[in-house]
Order: C-alpha cells, then structure tokens, then sequence
C-alpha cells in the first residue's frame, strides 16, 4: 500500500464524519479481512487515530497470514498498535483461540468478493460466509458486551424492474439454483445468522450494505470492474467494458465507506441494517469508466464477454441503494466521483 500523503491525510478527516469515533478509545477492536479492500481501509483508520491521537486502540487484524498482514501494514503496525490475529474462515478456532482481552468490537468484513472465483468455487463462496460468520458471532455471544458489526453486500436484493433504489426492506428475486447465485445467497443467509445469534444468544448486531466500493487499498487479486479500471489506466491501458456498462450502481470511495461503517458500529439501532450509498456517485458502470478514463487521458472502448466472463456477471441491472437510513444518523459523504477517482489514481 502506497501512503500517499493525500490518502493520510483523508484518513485524518474522515474522522469529522464520525463524530463519536472516540468510544473505541482504549478498546479492543477486531476487524476481518485486514488486508482486503475495506477491512484494510479500517484499520488505517484507526492506525491513524492512534498516531495522532494517542487513543490506545488496540487493533486485531484478522486474517490467515501473518506475514501477508504485517507487509501491507508495514512500517505502521508498531505506532499505529496493529496486532495479527488468525483467522480463518473455512477452518475455525473454538474459544481457547480468542483473543485475551476480548474485542469489544468486531468488524466482519472478509469474504470472497472475486467474482472469478464464484464461477470455479461456489460451494466454498458459500461457506467461507457461513461458517466465518457463525465463529465470530460465537466469539461476539462470548465477549459480554460486544457489538458485531458485518459487512454484507448489495447483491443481496436481488433483481427487480424498477429502477427506483433498494430501500433496506424492498427484496427483488434471486435465481437459487444458479452458481452464480453463491454470493448474494450466502449473504442472506449470513445476515439471518445475525438476527438469529440476536434472538438465541442476545448478540447485538448491526448490518453494513455497501454498493461497489473502490479505491486505493484493492487488492492485486481484486478482478471487479471498479478496480480493474484504475489499475488499467495507471499502467498506461485503455478502458474495455465487456458489456454496455448501462448497469446502474452506487459507488462509494473506500473512505466514505470506512466512515459509514464507523456510524453504523457505534449509532446503528441493533438488529439493523443500512445501506451504505453517496448520493454524489450513483451512476452507471460506463459512467464510472468514464471518470477513470477522464482522469488519465486514456479511453473506454468495448468487447464482447467471453462465456465464462458473462456466467459470473452481477446479474442486477440496477443496484442503487437509498441511504436515508444511514443519512438520519449523521453520515454524509465526503467523496463524490470525481474525488474518488482522483484520490485512487494518486495512490497507484
């Protein structure tokens, strides 16, 4: 990761956006999926808090390797009070792994998000879901007190005619016998987890929907198109879409949408969900093309999909998101398009 001083910098203010970020002062706080796109985002963000501020936040970034870890936070792991924690989705640990303190906290933000991957290895998709979610909530039931925060996805509401935004209790339909389908399933699936942790085991829980979330801290293996098209313009390619790009979405830049989490964490009612959308960045796929190609001085052109490529599309043609929800507990986006992408490209 590329510490531009632009993107440490937002870090530091982000932190307007959530004005009650001080409760996790000297507390514990677990985040999965440390080195992925979002879960890496977060814990900058309180790495950030901690060299500034002196909070004491004490950080756990969960993952399979160690090493993987300690190298994307290089050089900020020690002042910034980052620690490793095993975690592994497909191969859980019973209590006697917990960490000792307990995290007061939990962030559950890992997950296949490689849309290559849903096509190959849906099944495992399915249960690295599942079975990573149901750990921590056991983890989340152990730990008197609590709050366990999981990250979910858009593609749960499913397909529906209108191109009126998701609102967080309008479904659309979801094809369950397509592979394809492992995703946003497993998701569903997760969050009923939730709400029945809530009700067997009093976990309180809240529910993060974000829309596609790019920015600087993807990662090499990250295939989807919004962070395909920055590491293709940063090396000097030209943009190809393998469809018309018409596919309307809700972008977020990843800081907005490490603020937003931070909110839902620390305001969001329990047992609730929220949408997470920046309403300066609802556009279609072709317009968010448009912006990286913008930009950089480079263009959008089109190709047809192979087969294997179109078998692992997102199958909605609208997943906008309406975040009023979100919205009437103080959030508000700091990053509109053409911010965001400018933020992206100066990091790469």
């Amino acid at each position: 990761m590329n510490y531009h001083e632009s993107y440490v910098e937002d870090l530091r203010r982000i932190r307007a956006a959530v004005p009650d970020w001080r409760r996790l002062c000297g507390r514990c706080v677990l985040i999965t999926g440390a080195t992925g796109l979002i879960g890496s985002a977060v814990v900058d963000f309180l790495a950030q808090c901690n060299i500034d501020e002196g909070a004491e936040i004490r950080i756990l970034a969960g993952g399979r390797s160690r090493d993987r870890v300690l190298d994307r936070f290089a050089g900020r792991a020690e002042a910034g009070k980052i620690s490793f924690f095993y975690y592994d989705a497909l191969n859980p640990s019973g209590p006697e792994a917990y960490p000792d303190p307990m995290p007061a906290f939990i962030v559950h933000a890992a997950g296949n998000a490689n849309p290559g991957l849903y096509g190959t290895v849906p099944a495992q998709t399915m249960m690295t879901t599942i079975l990573g979610t149901r750990t921590l909530l056991d983890m989340a039931a152990a730990a008197e007190g609590s709050r366990f925060l999981f990250v979910s996805s858009s593609e749960v509401y499913g397909r529906k005619e209108s191109k009126d935004p998701f609102r967080e209790d309008i479904f659309g339909t979801v094809n369950i016998l397509d592979p394809r389908s492992c995703y946003p399933v497993s998701r569903r699936a997760a969050e009923t987890l939730c709400a029945s942790m809530r009700a067997e085991a009093g976990v309180d829980f809240v529910i993060a929907r974000p829309g596609h979330v790019y920015g600087p801290t993807m990662t090499e293996a990250d295939n989807r198109a919004s962070s395909q098209f920055p590491r293709d313009v940063a090396v000097g390619r030209d943009i190809v879409l393998k469809s018309s790009g018409s596919q309307l979405r809700s972008y977020c830049y990843v800081l907005d949408c490490v603020s937003a989490l931070l909110v839902i964490l620390l305001c969001g009612e329990s047992g609730t969900a929220y949408n997470i959308s920046n309403r300066e960045s609802v556009v279609t796929i072709r317009q968010m093309a448009e912006a990286f190609a913008d930009a950089s001085g480079r263009k959008v052109l089109f190709d047809l999909p192979t087969d294997a490529e179109r078998a692992v599309f997102n199958p909605m043609d609208n997943s906008s998101l309406d975040a009023s929800r979100l919205e009437a507990l103080g959030w508000k986006g700091m990053f509109d398009l053409k911010t965001g992408t400018a933020r992206t490209l100066a990091c790469l």
